[in-house]
């Protein structure tokens, strides 16, 4: 499934949802739209776990949630708890990340 948050309820998406993966991005991030396919990609072939895309600028709160300090950075939540994040722009590193929860 994926979501693409247009409010700051992140929060209470992952509060919602078993397993997690966040794409933190923004408009002008070049390798954020590189990976926004590939996130896409990834949420249609793994079913049980919850794809949000969040604008990083328009979120704070939601920021607040990861340690979202370049990007893109992604995260990952089970059972509303973080249990990991990286920064990156390669699809490899991205379905590692995936597979730890899946």
């Amino acid at each position: 499934m994926l979501i693409e948050l247009n409010e700051d309820t992140l929060a209470a998406l992952i509060a919602q949802n078993e397993k997690v993966v966040v794409q933190y991005s923004a408009t002008w991030c070049g390798n954020c739209r590189i990976m926004k396919p590939k996130f896409k990609k990834l949420a249609l072939d793994n079913d049980g776990i919850s794809f949000v895309l969040v604008d990083a600028e328009s979120s704070p709160e939601s920021r607040k949630l990861a340690n979202v300090s370049n990007l893109p950075t992604f995260a990952t939540f089970v059972n509303g708890k973080l249990v990991n994040e990286t920064q990156t722009n390669k699809q490899e590193v991205l379905i590692e990340l995936v597979n730890e929860i899946a």
